[in-house]
This record gives structure tokens, sequence and C-alpha cells, in this order.
């Protein structure tokens, strides 16, 4: 079967993960064993590759359990609690925190501190980059992940929104439309209401690019991990504009059926998903 196969240029690690993955891969060069507080991706087949080289995940409650060692703290970032376990323990930090991430968290602060202002978070109920923003305001925050899930906001407040680096920005739009209207209709000041925007710009860009990347072709293969915040909502925008759209997380869950001869391929991912499971991939692909 002829097939022809591009890879999205776009898609694969965005910085925060690179630099994570560098940061863990330069210090096990050193030591034989590092430990991540938390999936350093998600993505299992990398997390796999980083564990052969000494690469060991463990949890808050685990972390606990350390002291007189060194911890990565991914992309994500972390509560200021998390800093003040380190320090109890006497655990040295290589902090990954991605740059935007750092800055989001300095705004929520920032915000909080503005007198009665209510905080309200868009994104995914208990993942990482959440629990982090949550942590800056000692938990004084309204998470809400849909429009279906706004009546957990005062409205009586002054509020002031913001969203997880990794959200659609189609979808972000809409929920602070909907706010806006409920605003309107309980008779609230919309001067009160102040919109964020902290959406990564990478992020939001791949989001255009990969509109039309998956209209392009005849069929899209997406790879990321199950755990992907990140990976579900492209792959979802993937599967608006192009039917013919398939998730895998590895190779062996290729179908060649999906496939008829002459397609055009196109090959993607999360901002999890490593290039070197892209271009796997498409090695598997042209030996159909």
């Amino acid at each position: 079967m002829r097939l022809a196969i591009e890879i999205d240029a776009e898609s694969g690690f965005c910085y925060g993960v690179i630099r994570a993955v560098e940061k863990a891969e330069f210090r096990l060069k050193e030591s034989a064993t590092l430990y991540s507080l938390g999936s350093i991706v998600h993505n299992n087949s990398e997390l796999e590759r980083l564990n052969k080289i000494g690469l060991q995940v463990v949890d808050l409650e685990q972390m606990k359990q350390l002291s007189d060692t060194t911890v990565l703290i991914r992309a994500h970032g972390e509560p200021p609690a998390t800093y003040a376990l380190a320090q109890e323990r006497n655990i040295s930090l290589i902090d990954c925190t991605c740059p935007v991430v750092l800055k989001l968290q300095a705004r929520i602060k920032e915000a909080y501190s503005q007198h009665n202002s209510q905080i309200v978070i868009f994104g995914k109920i208990g993942h990482a980059e959440v629990n982090g923003l949550v942590g800056q305001v000692n938990g004084d925050a309204v998470v809400v992940d849909s429009i279906a899930s706004l009546n957990k906001i005062d409205y009586t407040r002054p509020i002031q929104i913001f969203s997880q680096t990794t959200k659609d920005p189609k979808e972000y739009e809409e929920v602070c439309d909907a706010i806006r209207e409920r605003i309107k209709l309980q008779g609230g000041n919309l001067e009160n209401f102040k919109i964020h925007n902290t959406i990564c710009r990478q992020v939001a860009q791949r989001h255009t690019n990969l509109m039309a990347f998956a209209k392009k072709h005849s069929v899209i293969v997406f790879i990321s991990g199950k755990e992907s915040s990140n990976g579900k909502v492209l792959y979802d925008l993937c599967k608006s504009v192009n039917p013919r759209s398939y998730h895998i997380q590895t190779i062996d869950q290729i179908n060649p059926q999906w496939f008829t001869e002459g397609d055009s391929v196109g090959i993607c991912g999360a901002t999890s998903t490593p290039k070197w499971q892209l271009e796997g991939v498409a090695k598997h692909l042209q030996g159909l």
C-alpha cells in the first residue's frame, strides 16, 4: 500500500517539557537515580525511556518519606506547600516549572491580593498545573471545567478568571461569554469581571496550525498519552475537522484498515508527545 506521509512540524514537546526532560537527562549523567514529583510528561513511552536511565516517579506522599536527596519539579508547577516540604526534608529541587506557568502563578497571587476578588480557574479539576495554581491562594479559588460547572461561582462578588495554560482558547472564550451572560441576568456589574488571557501562546497557535494540518490530509494519526489533557483537546480538534482521525498511544494500536491506497496521512501529537515517537509511527506506516 502506498501512502503519502507527513509529520506535523509543530507537534512534539513544548518548550517547558523539552527543558524538563533535558534537565533530567543532564542530571542522570551524573547520578544513577533522580526522583520526579509526578510524571514529567503524560506519555508512557517517554516515561519508560526515562525510567530506564534512572528517573523514578514519586507522588507527594512518597516525597514525604524522602530526605537528603534531589527531586525534580516538572513543568506543570507546584503549590508553595511542596517547596516548604522540600526544605523541611532537606530535599534539593531541580525546578523545571514552565516560565509561562510561573508567570500565571504570580498573576493569580497578585489578583488574589486585591480586595474581595473571587479567583476562578478554568481548567481540568485535579490536574497538576491547576493544583499548583489553586495552591498559590491557599485553596481559595473556584475551579470550573465547563459551562455546566459555572453555578459554583458567586456572582455577587468581583470575578477574575484565569485559564490553565494548555486549554482550548475557543472553549475558554465560550466559558467567559457564559459568565458574562449570567452576570447580566443577575444584575451584576460587568466592570467587576476581569478576563486574563493566560493560555500559552505556543499552545494557542498550535490549535490554528493543527486544524489546517488535519484538513489537508485524508487520514490523521494522533499520538498522545491517555493522561494528557492537552492531547485530548488537540485530538478532538483534529476529529472536528477530519472524521478520519485516530487517537493512539503506541504503534501497536494502528489498524491497517484505517488506510486505503494513495491516502495522504498526517501524523501529529500533543505537547507531551516526543518527536521520536512521531518518527516511529511514520516509519511503521511506510512499512505497510
